[in-house]
């Protein structure tokens, strides 16, 4: 038998599985997270579809570590062969939309939090259960960050093969626009926006950004689309541009900005800086915990609401990246349960380093 407190966890997973709960369609698992919290004897709060308590003793003269995952899902894809709201347990396999990305990862965060809700510790541990992450939405983690304490640091989880993600890239997309002057094609007159945005594209191909991350390597630039011209007898006034920046942790979205602008013909604008990079620094207790547990550590080009959060983070738990968004989706019962033993265990080592 396993600890009966996952058990209980993974049936709440079952249940999750079997509720619609699109990006800002969550309503009905927020409250299936509600309700399993208040039987656990769990104070809970709630903000749209985000749900999330804080431990029994809450002190707010300790520290504060979040424990954060997600309970929105994407649309199944048309590859599915099973329902993909039916959650079906095959060779220790829990198939479902969600089950992976990032199911068991919320119900080993529950459980984790439940084992840990009626102690005294030398910090508070706040679990936050949010919607929106699939969409990066404002509706999200985003809006109950100002309300919850400050953070010392965030456990978030997603499917990583219980690996530790202590970076992870950000993302800016950049509007980027030249301005030339028009002229008849015919005759030699104007400037061509396409010929300046031209220099500029060749210019960020060539680019080398110096801060090189450990974990996520340099920061990458693509220009990814450009539009320009209306007639093939005016030469353009204008063109446009996108890029999108990749961002390692060694750079702000202001800082590639102002790089942008100080060696481009065009005028850019970023069309948000709120998908931040992410980094564990090493001296964290956190990064000691994970060291002193032997978890392997990596640098994450995927997005997870990391982004959104601004205190040190890791992204840890059950399930396989690969796995997410594809058809008959699955984890691992017993994934889960190693998931759940590790977080416990990184608790339990910051309980000891506290």
């Amino acid at each position: 038998m396993h600890d009966p407190t996952i058990d209980k966890s993974i049936a709440l997973l079952h249940q999750l599985i079997g509720t619609l709960s699109l990006s800002k369609q969550e309503n009905g698992t927020a409250q299936l997270i509600e309700a399993y919290l208040v039987g656990c004897g769990i104070e809970t709060q709630r903000s749209l579809h985000n749900v999330w308590a804080v431990n029994q003793h809450f002190d707010a003269a300790l520290p504060t570590y979040l424990l954060n995952s997600h309970h929105d899902t994407v649309q199944p894809n048309k590859g599915y062969t099973r329902d993909p709201l039916l959650a079906e347990v095959i060779d220790g396999k829990l198939y479902g939309l969600g089950s992976n990305d990032a199911g068991g990862c919320l119900v080993a965060l529950i459980a984790c939090f439940v084992q840990f809700y009626n102690e005294k510790m030398p910090f508070n541990l706040v679990l936050a259960c949010t919607a929106e992450e699939e969409i990066s939405g404002k509706n999200g983690i985003a809006s109950i960050l100002p309300l919850l304490p400050p953070l010392a640091g965030a456990i978030v989880g997603e499917p990583t093969e219980n690996k530790a993600a202590v970076a992870e890239k950000g993302l800016m997309v950049v509007d980027c626009t030249t301005k030339g002057v028009a002229g008849h094609a015919a005759r030699n007159e104007g400037t061509n926006a396409i010929l300046l945005a031209m220099e500029d594209i060749q210019w960020l191909q060539g680019y080398h950004f110096s801060r090189t991350s450990p974990f996520l390597g340099p920061v990458k630039a693509s220009t990814t689309i450009i539009q320009a011209g209306s007639q093939h007898n005016v030469v353009p006034d204008q063109c446009s541009f996108t890029v999108d920046v990749r961002l390692n942790e060694k750079y702000s979205h202001q800082d590639i900005l102002d790089i942008f602008n100080e060696k481009m013909h065009a005028q850019c604008t970023p069309r948000s800086m709120r998908l931040m990079p992410s980094f564990l620094p090493k001296e964290h207790r956190i990064y000691q915990a994970l060291d002193h547990l032997k978890v392997e550590k990596f640098g994450s080009s995927t997005m997870s609401d990391q982004a959104l959060i601004a205190a040190p983070s890791l992204k840890i738990g059950p399930g396989a990246s690969k796995r997410s968004h594809t058809a008959d989706e699955w984890v691992g019962i017993q994934e889960i349960v190693e998931g759940y033993g590790l977080y416990t265990k990184i608790i339990n080592h910051l309980i000891e380093l506290h």
